[in-house]
């Protein structure tokens, strides 16, 4: 077991690829948003890529744990340290029973990761041990880590030491701006041409009202195509609102003139449309973007964003790991 000493803010237990099959239920896929860092992080402990890991954001735990393991902290730099001593991230790092890892602030980027060898064996939800918070389900009586919790953990093995190659980590520094790539569609008719125009060349701005639901952004208004206008009075009254229909992994969901970009806990369906979608594989930087931080959207095809997903999944492999 491993007991929370602190919980940090919200943070919760993911696994990948998540809860799968129930959207149409009201439950989302959630898992965890940067599943770059979190990949890695399960093969410097040994474990497949379907363990179930911490996800922590901005501000991390303490853990103390009752039993020798390894373990390993990936993503956002909270300057971890165990028994207040400084450790190194994307390592393999021993751990003695009584020992405590803590993890302060984010120095960079928003969303750290913790893995421990075995796993954490909390009780599947719904095929999945992900948290998702606003039902209550999964992770540790189905919210963010309390104080005085115990984690329960599966049986690791024995690894050897290991970092991951510089070359192979996402690209996590205390920075103001990011390029998101994005396809159009589902509903890019909608948008006319100048729209299209002003949504590629501006400046879009990331609201503090952002969470694992979606992603609010501030920027210039959006103008529509005629069929924005010209529909059945069943689409609703502004040109965003169209008849109920599926929402896609990552739409840029258009609610009025506030672009939302749907991320892991978002709704399967609702009335808004969504001019773009967010490819999966750049959710790593949706994850470790922080508020009043600056996205410039740059369109790519449906090719190109598979062509990303495959490189992701090329970089989550044992060939990202040197020893040490």
């Amino acid at each position: 077991m491993i007991g929370v000493v602190t919980p940090g803010l919200e943070t919760s237990v993911q696994d990948l690829p998540g809860r799968i099959g129930y959207w149409e239920q009201g439950f989302p896929p959630s898992g965890p948003m940067d599943s770059w860092s979190f990949r890695l992080a399960n093969l410097l402990v040994g474990n497949g890529p379907e363990a179930a890991a911490l996800e922590c954001q901005f501000i991390g735990p303490a853990l103390r744990f009752d039993a020798a393991t390894v373990i390993a902290v990936t993503g956002a730099d909270m300057k971890p340290k165990l028994d207040g001593q400084p450790i190194e991230s994307w390592t393999t790092i021993p751990v003695q029973a009584g020992q405590v890892l803590a993890l302060g602030s984010a120095a960079a980027g928003a969303r750290a990761y913790i893995a421990i060898a075995g796993g954490i064996d909390t009780p599947p939800v719904l095929g999945s041990r992900s948290t998702f918070h606003m039902a209550g389900v999964g992770g540790v009586e189905g919210y963010a880590l309390k104080a005085g919790q115990a984690l329960p953990v599966g049986r690791g093995r024995a690894v050897p030491r290991r970092r991951v190659r510089r070359d192979r980590r996402p690209e996590i520094v205390a920075r103001r701006d990011w390029q998101i790539e994005v396809v159009r569609g589902p509903n890019d008719d909608w948008i006319d041409e100048e729209g299209h125009r002003r949504f590629f060349a501006s400046d879009w701005k990331l609201q503090a009202k952002s969470n694992r639901t979606g992603l609010r952004l501030t920027g210039p208004e959006f103008t529509f195509a005629p069929r924005a206008y010209e529909k059945r009075p069943e689409h609703g009254q502004h040109p965003s609102n169209i008849l109920d229909h599926g929402y896609p992994l990552g739409a840029i969901n258009l609610a009025g003139q506030t672009p939302i970009i749907l991320v892991n806990d978002a709704p399967s369906t609702g009335g808004f449309i969504n001019p773009y979608t967010v490819p999966t594989a750049t959710f790593w930087k949706l994850a470790q973007s922080r508020p009043g931080d600056i996205y410039r959207f740059i369109e790519i095809d449906i090719e190109a964003a598979q062509t990303l997903r495959r490189q992701l999944d090329r970089l989550c492999s044992l060939d990202s790991l040197e020893p040490i």
